[in-house]
Order: structure tokens, then sequence, then C-alpha cells
């Protein structure tokens, strides 16, 4: 869609379940880049069939319109209109950032891979955050749509695993304090945050949009891969970090279960994060009858594991507001033939040869819980009874894989 003689147009994510948050974050962005332009897809008029699509800068509304709906699905009436509207924006010329707002409940990560498929170059994804909201809002188990916060009739998210996924995938977390009306975060707050994604680039836009300093947690974005896109003046943290750069590819990769950038051992403030790494299989019995003790120990929890009776199939374990996703994340690599390898991302391989056994090869448990008033102990000590015996491990694969086993109905498979 991008045509050879279009005007490069650099184009920012910014999303969040925490309203306030992002529109103070989109508020400081378009003061801080000068002819900014926002483009904002308010999925809740979906019930009445359409999509409100709003394009704006730092004066107020440029143009609005209605999108209709696709398939009955809001989001995918956002990626049919989204990229358009870019390629319009190109063609005029003069826009030195396009900052993309999302609706609440949209995920940054699909937008991200729409905006590059269309041609465009994606310099940031920022997830707005609220820190004081970030324990209440991984807590709620809810689904979207009782909020009415769902972007599509079959849409069975929940409010907790959204969030989580919205702040995770970001590089970039503007934290927006002292909103009206938000209670003051804490430093348990604030180190909840930190450990559920400790090298993400966090910087703190203050009351009304106004920027205070960044905090120097996380990495620090490399430099723009876009000339001419910022004004003369030195730009604000917020603006260099909207203009970093970002690689779409790489940041799925930190997300897929094989090769995610889990969070490390951490205890500060009252939050404490479990890094429990095995080499032994589950026993899929005892692991399927303590799974909701599992789920409920933690306010996030994440990872790979390995069950006996499934020992080519990598499972992944994503665990928020109470409620557990299992599902299967294609084969370990060790059940692979050695031809297949080189089907396999590079990333794939490396992150596996971390975690290669001379007899399990990449198969592991790697597991993360993070939360205030974990009992690290406790939930150690479930864990290590979910594995097989001496006994049982002794027996081999093929005992292993006739052990009878609850999560046939939970995966599907």
């Amino acid at each position: 869609m991008s045509g050879p003689d279009r005007p490069a147009l650099p184009v920012v994510i910014v999303g969040g379940l925490h309203a306030e948050a992002r529109r103070a974050t989109v508020a400081r962005l378009l003061a801080d880049v000068p002819g900014s332009v926002v483009l904002h897809h308010d999925l809740a008029t979906a019930t009445a069939g359409t999509v409100v699509r709003t394009v704006r800068d730092a004066t107020g509304i440029l143009s609005a319109g209605e999108a209709p709906l696709v398939n009955d699905c809001a989001c995918c009436a956002l990626r049919e209109d989204l990229v358009p509207e870019l390629v319009r924006l190109a063609d005029a010329g003069g826009t030195p950032l396009a900052v993309v707002e999302l609706w609440d409940s949209v995920e940054p990560k699909a937008m991200a891979e729409v905006v590059t498929a269309g041609g465009f170059t994606v310099t940031g994804v920022i997830t707005a955050v609220d820190p004081a909201l970030v324990l209440p809002y991984l807590g709620n188990g809810d689904d979207l749509a009782e909020g009415g916060l769902a972007a599509a009739a079959t849409d069975q998210r929940t409010v907790a695993d959204t969030f989580a996924r919205q702040l995770e995938y970001a590089p970039v977390l503007a934290l927006a304090e002292s909103l009206p009306g938000s209670p003051e975060a804490d430093d348990e707050d604030r180190e909840l945050l930190a450990q559920l994604h400790p090298t993400a680039r966090r910087v703190v836009i203050g009351p009304g949009g106004g920027q205070g300093g960044g905090d120097g947690g996380g990495q620090r974005g490399g430099h723009s891969g876009v000339t001419g896109s910022v004004p003369a003046a030195p730009p604000s943290e917020l603006a260099r970090a909207a203009l970093a750069g970002f690689d779409v590819e790489a940041a799925a990769a930190a997300q897929h279960p094989a090769c995610a950038l889990l969070p490390a051992e951490a205890d500060a403030h009252g939050v404490t994060t479990l890094v429990w790494h095995r080499r032994r299989p589950f026993h899929p019995g005892r692991l399927y009858a303590a799974l909701e003790d599992l789920t409920c120990a933690a306010a996030r929890s994440r990872g790979r594991f390995w069950l006996a009776d499934k020992g080519d199939t990598l499972l992944h374990w994503d665990a928020a507001g109470g409620a557990l996703c299992v599902e299967g994340a294609g084969p370990w690599l060790a059940s692979l033939p050695d031809a297949a390898w080189d089907l396999v991302p590079p990333v794939r391989r490396a992150a596996a040869a971390l975690d290669w056994h001379p007899e399990h090869g990449d198969r592991c448990q790697h597991l993360v819980f993070t939360s205030p008033g974990l009992d690290r102990d406790g939930l150690a000590r479930l864990l290590e009874s979910c594995l097989l015996t001496d006994a049982e491990y002794a027996a081999g694969r093929a005992v292993w894989e006739r052990l009878p086993s609850g999560f046939d109905t939970l995966l599907e498979v």
C-alpha cells in the first residue's frame, strides 16, 4: 500500500485499558511533537453496527467518519479502515508522526502487525498505565463483555488477561500518575509493574498530561531511524520513546512461550517473583488437581511446561485474574527430526539451546509467578509435588504416556 513516492510517515501505537492514562499519554505526544495527528477508532458503538473514526491534532478534531462492521467484528473493521487512513495522511504529507490511539481492549500486537503489513514503519508501541490500577486490573477476571469492552460478539477475553498482554507486549510503558479520581500509587504498585515487565522503558506522565522524567528502568531505546520527523527543539523522553524504533517480529518472538523474555527472580516492596525451572515432567493428574491453587497463588503467572503424557508438546501457561489458559504451542524442538530444524526461526533455536539437556533436549518447566504477598515457599512445594516421583520417573516414557490426564478436555486434543 505504500507507494515509492509516498512521504515517510512514522507511526506510534498507544494502547491500554486504562483510558485516562492513555488519553494523557496521547495528549503529551501531541504537545511534544508539533504537527502530529491522532487516529482513534471508537468500538463502543459496535453494537449499533458501526465503528466511529476520528482524526485529530492538538487543536481538535480534523475529521470524523464511520466504518461499517466487518463480519460483525469491530476489530476487523478497525483493521480494514486503519491502513487506508494512514495512506491518506501519508499522501497529504506534512505529518511528522501518526499516533494510533487504540480503543480500550484492542491489543497492540495485532495492530502493530497490521500497520507493518500495510507498508508503514511502526516506530514505537506504548502501553499507558495508571500504576495504582495495575493490581485491580490483573485481579479482574470479569469477561470484557460484562463491562462493554468486548471487541466482537465472540470475544471471550477477560479484563485481566487482556491487560496483561497489553502491558507485556509494549517495550515502553507510559506511567500516568495522580490522575483525577484515581488513588495514589505507592511503592508496591510501582514494584509490581517493574517486576511484571522489567525490561520496559518507563516514562512518567504527570497530571494533566505533563511529563516527568523517565525512571531509568528497563532498556533504553536505540536511535530513531526516522529523519526529519522530530522538531528542532530537543525531543522529550516520551517523544524519543515513540520514535526509538520497533521490531514487530522480535516483539512477537518475545511473547511466544517457547522463547518468551520472562521476568527474573525479584523480591522488593512486598512484591515477589518466583522463577521455577525444573528438568522433570509433571504428573498430569496431580498437576490438573492443583490447577486452581496454582492459578490463584499469584496475580500473574506464565511460562512453558512439560506434561509426562504429552512429551512432544510444548504447553503454554498463561494466568491472570484467577483464570488460567493452557494451550499447546507447537512441538519441543527435541521431538523434531534434525532436518526440520532448518525450518525453525533462529530465535527459537537459540532459546532451545539455552535450555538444552543431554537427555530431554529443550523439554523443561519454566514458570514465573509474580504477586504481592506471594507465598513463595508454599508455591514451590506445591509445584514440586506435581512432578513425577523418583519411581514414576524411573519407569520411563512408555509408562508416562499411559498416565491418565484431565488435560485432554482442557486442551481439546
